[in-house]
C-alpha cells in the first residue's frame, strides 16, 4: 500500500506539472495531421543546466507568410513552456525563446531562424532538493517543429533534453558499458582487457554493475593471485623488492565509486572515465587555473602498465532509478559499510576487501564548495594514519587541480587543512573510510553543484587521481605494504599518535588504556554454551569477518588461556594480520569522542554489544600458537529438537528464535511463554509442541530442550501480534 501511495503521489505531481503547461488539444491534433519535412538543426542536444542556442533551417517552398509560422516543442507551443518558479509550479517566463525570427536565406526558399533553450529552473545548479525531485521528468527526446498552418506542413527534428549531456538513467548504464566494450573489441589495435561483473542483485533485483579495465588479463590475475596475497601474507618481501629494484612488472588498483546516486555526476563520471581509458590512445586534460594552468597528456597504454581501473558505477541502482539517496529499504548505504545490513553494502564491501585498492575515490555532491578529503579529526585510530595522510593530501591536491582545470570552478578545499571539525572520518560507515581500513587512500569528493560544469570537474578529479597514482605508484604501494607489515608483525607505531587529537587540538594518540599495544594479541569468539550467550550472532560475526578479508582460525583442541577453558572449535582472530584494522574497528569497544562539538555521523561499531554476543580480548602473545587451523567458511548453525517429549522449551536467547515464534503464530500454532523461572525453564522462554517445531523450525536457529512432565509451570498463551509501524523505512525494515 505504501509503495502504491508513493507512486500515485508521484504520478499526480507529474500530471499537475504537465497540466500547467498543457497545449490546447485541438492544436495538437491539427499539428499531427500535417505534412512533415526535414528541419535541419545545428545541435540536437540541450541541457537543463546550460543555456544553448540552435540554428534551424527548413524549406517550405515559395510564398510562405513568415509571420504565421509557429514553434512547437514536444507537441506544445514554445509559449507554453514556462520556467519553474517554486514548489511544483512552472509559470514563469518562457523557457524557449526566439533569438532570430524566421527569415529567407538570400535568393533561396530556405528559411532560417535561431532559438535559445534557456534554463528551465532559472539556474545552472539543480542541487536544490525540491528541484532534484522533479527535473528528471523532463529528460528525454522531443520533437522540435516549425509549423506552417497555411500549408498544413511542419518541419521537424528529434532533439534531446538532458540535465547535462552525459547523464544516463540506470537502464542506460549497461547498454553504454556494452557499447564501450564493443568499440574496444572492434579496434584491432586495442588489446586492453575489459571484464564486466554484476556483483549481485539489489533489494529490487537490479544488477550492481562492476567493470575491470587493465593492460591484459594477466595483469588482473597476477595482482589477485600473486601480488596481493603476498602483500597480505609477507609484505616485507615486497618492500625489499621495491627497495632493491627487483619488483618487476606489477599493477595497482584505482577504484572509482558512487554510493549516493541522486548525487548524479559520480555515476556518469565513471562511464566517461571508462570510455576514455578503454578507447583512447591519449587522454588530455587541463590542471590548475590562470597562469598555473597546464595541459596534461596521459599515454593510456603506459598508464595501464601501472594501474588497474575498477569502476563501481553505483552501489545503489535502486536509488538511481528512484532518484533517491537511500536504497529501496530506505537506508543511506553510506552509513552502512560497517553494519552491512543491506544486500548492496554486503556485496560491494566484499569486493573492496577482495581488491584492497590503492586509491579509492567516492564521488558525491552537493556541499558548499568543492570539497576533497582527507578530513578533520577525530580520526579512526585503526587507520595507520601517518602512512595515509600525507599522500592523501597530495592526491587531493592533484584531484582538485585537475577538477578546476577541467571546469569553470576556480577553487577547491581540503577539510583537514581548512576546518577544525565537523567533517570527520571516525566511522567506517562511509565507503572510502571503510576502504582506508584496507590500506586505501580513501577520498570523499563533493562537487558544489548539480550541473554540466560539476560533471566536468568530477571527470577532472578522476583523471587527476589516475595521474597521481601513475606518477607515484612505487612510493604509494610501499606505504600500503608498510600498513600491512605493521599488522602482520603486530606493530603499534607511535608515528600515528600525532594525528589522533582531542577537541582541544591536543595529541592524545591511540588510547591504549595502560597497554603497550593499542591492538590486543587476539580476539576470541566462543561458541560453547558456557562462554557464549548468543551462538547464532557469534557465527554471523565470523562470516562477517571472513567476507571482509579478516583471517579467522579455529582451535584444534581444548585450550586454557588466561584462566578460561576454550573448547575445540573456538573461533580465534589473531591480530597479527594485514587486515587487523578491520577486525579491531568492528570488535573493539571503540573510542569516546564525546568532547567533540561537531561530528558528521555516529561512529559506534562495537558489534559484540550492538548484536549481543560474547567476545574475549586476549593480551598474551602466542597464546594460541600451534593450536588453531584456518577457517575458510562457516555454516550458520540450525536448531534441533531434543528428546521425544510432547513439548520443547525454546530459550529466548536470540533473534532467530523470535522470528521462529512469529512464524509459528502466523501459522496458527499454539505458543506459550513461561511467566516464572522453574525446573530449568527461565521466565520468558517459549513452550512449543515438538511436532510443530519439527515442521516449522528447519530454517531457524533455536536452543531447545525437552519439557518435563511437571504441570506446575506457570505460562501464558501468546497471541499473534498486530504491529503498526510509523516512522522511518529503516524502522519498518528492522521490525520485519
Amino acid at each position: 500500500m505504501k509503495k502504491f501511495f508513493v507512486g500515485w503521489l508521484a504520478l499526480l505531481m507529474m500530471l499537475s506539472v504537465l497540466a500547467q503547461t498543457a497545449f490546447p488539444l485541438s492544436e495538437v491534433e491539427a499539428a499531427e495531421d500535417y505534412k512533415v519535412i526535414k528541419l535541419d538543426v545545428s545541435r540536437d542536444l540541450f541541457s537543463l543546466t546550460e543555456a544553448r542556442t540552435v540554428e534551424v533551417q527548413a524549406d517550405f517552398g515559395k510564398d510562405v507568410d513568415l509571420t504565421q509560422l509557429q514553434w512547437m516543442f514536444g507537441g506544445k507551443s514554445i509559449k507554453d513552456w514556462k520556467k519553474w518558479t517554486s514548489g511544483t509550479a512552472y509559470n514563469g517566463t518562457q523557457f524557449i525563446t526566439v533569438k532570430e525570427a524566421p527569415h529567407y536565406v538570400d535568393g533561396t526558399t530556405t528559411i532560417k531562424a535561431t532559438l535559445e533553450f534557456g534554463l528551465l529552473y532559472n539556474r545552472n545548479d539543480l542541487s536544490n532538493r525540491t528541484i532534484r525531485t522533479q527535473y528528471q521528468q523532463f529528460i528525454g527526446d522531443y520533437e522540435l517543429a516549425l509549423v506552417n498552418p497555411a500549408a498544413k506542413a511542419k518541419a521537424a527534428a528529434t532533439v534531446k533534453l538532458n540535465v547535462y549531456d552525459e547523464f544516463l538513467f540506470y537502464d542506460q548504464l549497461k547498454p553504454a558499458i556494452d557499447q564501450i566494450f564493443a568499440k574496444a573489441k572492434a579496434n584491432p589495435d586495442n588489446n586492453r582487457y575489459l571484464e564486466y561483473h554484476s556483483l549481485g542483485k539489489t533489494v529490487q533485483g537490479r544488477d550492481l554493475h562492476f567493470v575491470i579495465l587493465a593492460k591484459n588479463k594477466n595483469a588482473v590475475d597476477k595482482y589477485l593471485n600473486e601480488t596481493l596475497p603476498t602483500a597480505l601474507e609477507n609484505p616485507e618481501s615486497l618492500i625489499k623488492k621495491l627497495e632493491s629494484g627487483t619488483m618487476g612488472d606489477y599493477q595497482v588498483p584505482i577504484w572509482m565509486n558512487n554510493i549516493h546516486p541522486d548525487e548524479i555526476e559520480g555515476v556518469d563520471t565513471s562511464v566517461e572515465l571508462l570510455k576514455k581509458f578503454a578507447l583512447e590512445d591519449e587522454v588530455s586534460y587541463k590542471t590548475g587555473k590562470g597562469d598555473k594552468e597546464t595541459t596534461v597528456k596521459l599515454n593510456v597504454d603506459k598508464v595501464l602498465d601501472d594501474v588497474i581501473f575498477l569502476y563501481m558505477f553505483t552501489n545503489n541502482p535502486d536509488g538511481r532509478v528512484a532518484n533517491t539517496r537511500a536504497n529501496a529499504n530506505g537506508f543511506d548505504l553510506n552509513r552502512d559499510n560497517h553494519y552491512q545490513t543491506q544486500v548492496e553494502t554486503q556485496q560491494v564491501t566484499q569486493e573492496i576487501a577482495r581488491w584492497s585498492p590503492l586509491s579509492f575515490v567516492d564521488m558525491h555532491g552537493y556541499v558548499s564548495g568543492f570539497l576533497i578529503e582527507p578530513t578533520t579529526p577525530p580520526h579512526n585510530p585503526n587507520y595507520e594514519y601517518d602512512l595515509l595522510y600525507n599522500e592523501m593530501i597530495n592526491q587531493a591536491n592533484a584531484m582538485g587541480q585537475a577538477g578546476i582545470g577541467n571546469s569553470s570552478l576556480t577553487s577547491y578545499f581540503i577539510p583537514a587543512e581548512t576546518w577544525e571539525d565537523g567533517w570527520d572520518d571516525a566511522t567506517p560507515a562511509y565507503t572510502p573510510m571503510y576502504a582506508m581500513l584496507h590500506g586505501s587512500l580513501g577520498h570523499t569528493v563533493e562537487v558544489p553543484t548539480l550541473s554540466q560544469n560539476a560533471f566536468h570537474a568530477m571527470v577532472g578529479v578522476g583523471l587527476g587521481a589516475a595521474k597521481f597514482v601513475f606518477d607515484h605508484k612505487e612510493e604509494l604501494f610501499k606505504n600500503q605494504l608498510q600498513i600491512f607489515d605493521r599488522g602482520v608483525k603486530g606493530i603499534d607505531d607511535r608515528a600515528v599518535d600525532k594525528y589522533f587529537v582531542n577537541a582541544a587540538g591536543e595529541s592524545i594518540g591511540r588510547v591504549r588504556g595502560g597497554h603497550d599495544n593499542f591492538f590486543p594479541d587476539y580476539y576470541v569468539i566462543p561458541t560453547d554454551d558456557k562462554e557464549q550467550k548468543n551462538k547464532l550472532e557469534a557465527y554471523k560475526m565470523v562470516n562477517y569477518l571472513l567476507r571482509n578479508g579478516v583471517k579467522v582460525e579455529q582451535t584444534t583442541k581444548n585450550l586454557k588461556v588466561a584462566g578460561t577453558m576454550y573448547p575445540k572449535g573456538t573461533f580465534v582472530v589473531s591480530m597479527k594480520q594485514a587486515k587487523r584494522g578491520v577486525a579491531n574497528a568492528m570488535l573493539s569497544k571503540g573510542e569516546n569522542s564525546s568532547d567533540w562539538a561537531a561530528m558528521y555521523d555516529p561512529i559506534v561499531t562495537d558489534f559484540p554489544d550492538l548484536r549481543g554476543f560474547d567476545v574475549r580480548e586476549i593480551r598474551l602473545p602466542d597464546a594460541f600458537s600451534n593450536s588453531t587451523m584456518k577457517v575458510t567458511n562457516v555454516t550458520t548453525p540450525k536448531g534441533a529438537v531434543v528428546g521425544n517429549t510432547p513439548k520443547q522449551v525454546l530459550a529466548n536467547s536470540n533473534n532467530d528464535t523470535i522470528k521462529l515464534v512469529n512464524e509459528l503464530l502466523k501459522n496458527g500454532v499454539v505458543v506459550e511463554k513461561a511467566t516464572e523461572t522453574k525446573a530449568g525453564v527461565n521466565r520468558g522462554d517459549f513452550i512449543v509442541s515438538t511436532k510443530d517445531l519439527q515442521v516449522y523450525g528447519k530454517n531457524y536457529y533455536f536452543e531447545a530442550k525437552p519439557l518435563g512432565t511437571t504441570n506446575q509451570l506457570k505460562t501464558e498463551q501468546l497471541r499473534k501480534p498486530k504491529v503498526t509501524v510509523t516512522g522511518s523505512s529503516q524502522l519498518n525494515f528492522s521490525l520485519r
